[in-house]
């Protein structure tokens, strides 16, 4: 999953379905509970146990729904990581081809400058890699 926003989001609605779902169950609980005919101390303690049984099924779907924020906010940060990588491997790449390609190329050769001396140094992380967040490209080119 790791990188993987489309899978990410899927656990979150998987999640946000299942507090729905704890949620239908904790009334349907409560509805029976309440419906029993029979009275007295056994009725009694029967309804305050199927009460705290749907107290803690809604404290649960409550944790089921802050899960599927979380992983909402986590899938928005790893798309922002993953914009932030390929803008970074664009820009290596342009100034790359910037320092092997026409004119510049040719005048590297005979003085060379920064911008060709970073090219011939570069040595870039594969493709999509965590790794390019760290990557300081030049930017006087």
């Amino acid at each position: 999953m790791y990188g993987d926003t489309t899978a990410i989001r899927a656990l979150a609605r998987s999640m946000r379905e299942r507090a729905v779902d704890l949620r239908t169950e904790a009334d349907e609980l409560a509805g029976r509970a309440e419906a029993v005919p029979w009275t007295g101390l056994a009725a009694g303690a029967m309804r305050h146990t199927a009460l705290g049984q749907v107290t803690g099924l809604r404290v649960c779907a409550d944790a089921h729904d802050t899960a599927a924020e979380a992983l909402d906010r986590h899938a928005r940060e790893v798309d922002r990581l993953k914009d932030l990588i390929a803008a970074a491997e664009r820009r290596a790449r342009q100034l790359l081809e910037s320092a092997a390609g026409g004119l510049a190329g040719l005048v590297a050769h005979a003085v060379p400058d920064g911008l060709h001396d970073w090219a011939q140094h570069f040595e870039p992380p594969p493709l999509g890699s965590r790794a390019w967040l760290d990557v300081r490209l030049p930017t006087w080119a």
